[in-house]
This record gives C-alpha cells, sequence and structure tokens, in this order.
C-alpha cells in the first residue's frame, strides 16, 4: 500500500497539469483563455478571481501598467510552487494601489508562492496607518511555507510615519493564531529595490509570547537596497534563526517626529539571528537612530561584518526593557555577539532634540541586557558631534547591564570623548587599543595606546570596497595580538 502511495504522489508531483497564465493591460481580453500571450487577460480582478494550482505561473507582460490590488488565491505544494512573473522584453509590469487599501499585493493564507519582477506603488491622498505595498499574512493556518519575494521594486508607500499607530512599510508580514499555532517557513526577501516609503522598510509581527513560543523559521533578507525610507530598516519579529545579510540601507531623511524611535537592523523578540556584511548609513531618527541594534526580549543575535557610518544616532543599540523583564514577553536580551564590524562616524547628530536632547553615544547599553560579548571591531570616532560618548550604560526600566565584555576592539577618537558606566555590573574591558584624548577609560589589563597602522585611516565614504583602508598593515604588531577585524568582512 505504501508502495501505491508513493507512486501515485510522485506521478502527481511530475504530472503536466500546470498552466501558464497571461496578463497583458494592453492588448488582453479578460474573455480570453490566458492560455498563451495572443490570449491573455487584461486585468488584475480577474487574475483576483482564479483560484490557482501546484506549479502555475501567472505572468504579467514587461512595461504594462495596473491599478489596484492584487490578491492571488490557491496554494503550491513542495517543489512545485506558484510563480508570478513578467514575459517579454521592457520595463517590470507595475501595480499601482492609489491608496485604494491597505495594500497593493496581498499574500494571505496562502503558501508557496514566489513573485518576480514585478514594480508596486501605493500611494494615496494622505498618509494612513498600517498602509504597505506588500502584505503577508498568515492566520490560524499552521505552518505558512516557502513566501519568496524576489526583485521587486517598491516605492512610494505613503504610510502613517507614527509608530504607535501602524506606522506604514514597503513590505510587512505577519503571523497569528488563537486557535491554530502559526508562523512562516522559508520567508525569502532578496535583490529588491525599496525606496520613498513610509515609515519602515521591511517589517513584520509574530508570536512574541515565550509561554506560547512559535517563532517563524528560515527568514532570509538579503542582496536589497533601501533608501529614503525614514523609520525602521529591516525589523524581523518572533524569528529563530533569521538571516538578514548583504543589505544596503542608506540616506534615511529627518522627517520623523521626536517622540519616533528607530533604527537601521534589528531583531525584536527574535533568537539567533544573525546580520552580517550590511551597510548601514545617514539614519536620522531623532531617537535612537543607530545603524544596528540588538533589541527587547532577544537571544543570541550576532552581529558581525558590517559596515555602519554617518548614522545620527550612532553604531550600535543593545536593550532590553526593565520595566517587562522576566514576565511572559520578555525573558530577556541575552548573549548578544558584536564582532568584526567597523563603525566610522557614528553619532554625529547636528542638534539637540526634545526626547534625547545631545545625547547620541557610539555605543548605548541599556536595561537588562546580559552576558553581551563585543570583539574585534574597528571604531573610527567622529571629529565633531554633540555627545562625545564612546559607550553609555544605561538603566532602561531601571536595570542595569550585565556581563559585558569589550575585547580586541580599536577605539581611534579624533576628538575628545569618553566613557560613561553606572551601575552596570561586570562589565570587562580586556586588550582593547585606545588612541586618542579619551576620559574616563575603563580598566583593561592589556590595553594599548598607540595609533593602530591602518593602510588609510583618512579614507571616508560608502561601499564595502574602502573597508581595505581599515585593515591594519602586515608588519603591524596588533595583528599578531588579535585586534581588529578579520579581512573576512571584504567578502561582501
Amino acid at each position: 500500500m505504501k508502495r501505491i502511495l508513493y507512486i501515485f504522489s510522485f506521478l502527481l508531483l511530475f504530472s503536466n497539469c500546470k498552466n501558464a497564465y497571461y496578463v497583458d493591460a494592453f492588448s488582453g481580453n479578460d474573455s480570453n483563455s490566458g492560455k498563451s500571450p495572443d490570449k491573455a487577460w487584461a486585468s488584475l480582478k480577474k487574475v483576483n478571481k482564479m483560484v490557482f494550482q501546484p506549479g502555475d505561473k501567472i505572468l504579467f507582460k514587461s512595461g504594462t501598467t495596473y491599478y489596484g490590488q492584487l490578491e492571488p488565491q490557491g496554494s503550491g505544494i513542495k517543489r512545485k510552487p506558484i510563480l508570478i512573473d513578467r514575459f517579454g522584453k521592457g520595463k517590470n509590469p507595475a501595480i499601482h494601489g492609489e491608496g485604494q487599501q491597505l495594500h497593493t499585493l496581498l499574500l494571505e493564507n496562502i503558501e508557496f508562492w514566489e513573485i518576480k519582477n514585478l514594480e508596486i506603488t501605493n500611494t494615496g491622498k494622505e498618509r494612513v496607518p498600517h498602509r504597505r505595498g506588500v502584505i503577508i499574512r498568515a492566520e490560524n493556518f499552521g505552518d505558512c511555507h516557502h513566501i519568496i519575494l524576489d526583485s521587486l521594486e517598491i516605492h512610494h508607500v505613503n504610510g502613517s510615519l507614527v509608530k504607535n499607530e501602524g506606522g506604514g512599510s514597503a513590505i510587512f508580514w505577519q503571523n497569528s493564531g488563537d486557535d491554530i499555532p502559526t508562523r512562516f517557513v522559508d520567508l525569502v526577501i532578496q535583490n529588491s529595490y525599496l525606496h520613498n516609503c513610509g515609515r519602515n522598510g521591511i517589517n513584520s509581527t509574530g508570536n512574541i509570547n515565550r509561554d506560547k513560543w512559535y517563532p517563524s523559521t528560515g527568514v532570509m533578507i538579503r542582496n536589497n537596497l533601501l533608501e529614503n525610507i525614514p523609520g525602521d530598516g529591516i525589523v524581523p519579529i518572533g524569528c529563530d534563526g533569521a538571516i538578514i545579510e548583504h543589505n544596503v540601507l542608506r540616506d534615511f531623511p529627518d522627517i520623523l517626529s521626536h517622540e519616533e524611535a528607530a533604527a537601521g537592523i534589528w531583531p525584536w523578540s527574535s533568537d539567533n539571528t544573525l546580520i552580517q556584511y550590511n551597510e548601514v548609513s545617514g539614519h536620522k531618527a531623532k531617537w535612537d537612530g543607530q545603524g544596528f541594534d540588538s533589541d527587547y526580549n532577544c537571544i543570541g543575535t550576532t552581529i558581525q561584518y558590517n559596515y555602519s557610518h554617518d548614522n545620527y544616532g550612532g553604531f550600535l543599540l543593545i536593550c532590553n526593557n526593565g520595566y517587562t523583564y522576566k514576565q511572559p514577553k520578555n525573558i530577556g536580551t541575552k548573549q548578544t555577539i558584536i564582532r568584526h564590524n567597523i563603525s566610522i562616524n557614528d553619532g554625529i547628530r547636528p542638534y539637540p532634540t526634545k526626547r534625547e536632547g545631545d545625547f547620541c553615544p557610539v555605543f548605548h547599553i541599556t536595561g537588562p541586557t546580559e552576558n553581551t560579548h563585543i570583539h574585534n571591531n574597528i571604531i573610527i570616532l567622529p571629529k565633531r558631534t554633540l555627545d562625545n560618548t564612546i559607550v553609555k550604560m544605561d538603566n532602561w526600566g531601571n536595570l542595569w547591564p550585565a556581563n559585558t565584555v569589550f575585547e580586541n576592539n580599536i577605539f581611534l577618537s579624533e576628538e575628545p570623548s569618553k566613557f560613561v558606566f553606572g551601575e552596570d555590573s561586570q562589565t570587562h574591558f580586556n586588550n582593547n587599543v585606545f588612541y586618542g584624548e579619551i576620559k574616563n577609560l575603563p580598566k583593561d589589563p592589556n590595553a594599548l595606546f598607540s595609533k593602530p597602522n591602518f593602510i588609510n585611516e583618512n579614507v571616508r565614504g560608502s561601499g564595502f570596497e574602502i573597508l581595505k583602508n581599515f585593515m591594519l598593515i602586515k608588519n603591524d604588531s596588533l595583528v599578531n595580538k588579535n585586534r581588529g577585524v578579520s579581512e573576512k568582512i571584504l567578502l561582501k
């Protein structure tokens, strides 16, 4: 019996039942079969009425434009996903939501879909909460498998700029389920260009309760360019093992209010997040505004081989809310690793803010964070800033960081700077390099105070290719003492 079932499944998987459906807004007609380019459909409404089957393809003609929402139905299966793509030569087909709904593309309670080569906008007459370009939603669905967004351009989404009322974003995914535990498995967002969206780039909601922990797995966000987005860049929530790599985030416009906290790339209530080979620059949020962050209720975050520069709020935030610590939603921010990153000219906010004043340390570590290891980073401090603090230990929720280690880092300060400590416990420094006029130096039994011999420390700019200038020359004594970053950062 098992043999018969296996043969049946094999034949079903490799059967020739899949179809390609063509859509052409210029010369198509919804009364056509859609089965060939010369028999193409014409509208999104026709596509939305169809329940697609495993292996089907929906192909929009290149250079065509559509208005409204794309809301496909049906699910693929393993090794036979459903594909949305383009056909023919020319520009990507464009879908303009015009603010008619809170989404332009909606993938809701469907799985095994791949979406490629579309241009998406969603601009209404005015900003509204929760407006997105793409929404991926699973509710009381169980495991939602294999959603891939690839080579999209998403722009001009005028969602709300206020986080608490539901800030807008280019891409938003959410999973929930009171009746059926629900999560995403193998959600991939890659090779896409997101720009001129408010408030955020790629963000999410998910299961965050530790007593009902059911995190999404296989989340991958890679090779994307995000620019002219004022708020949070990339934020996975309720995930285990998310990988965020080879992304560029830049030119965040300074249009958020003083009450809006935002940062570049950061996990929230997620475990074992790997953030690597990303470049974040020009974040201008008036509250926070760092390039990177290991945030609330996160265990085992690793931030490595990244390039951070010219961010108003600093390089790095590590934080946890002491007011909710050890409640069901918050078991702490623990085992964060920050290694082999280069920060240049971070913490350059040019004006005091109503919320934080002139506060913009390069490192801000606050609240009940535990067992943080910060090692083999290069920190080139800016020449001019309101706040000349390198590291600020702080007490969000009246609780302080514990067991923080700074090891094998290079701190090069071009102007007077300082470290600021408080009631943090078991903060240790070892084998670091401190060069410049630095006040309140921490105790470091193996500190060095000689100037690092970089290839060319005066180089500034964007792109990983300039980081070769911050490698230590081969005969520098620091090389043999394990200071600085690994050349692996140049693999970008």
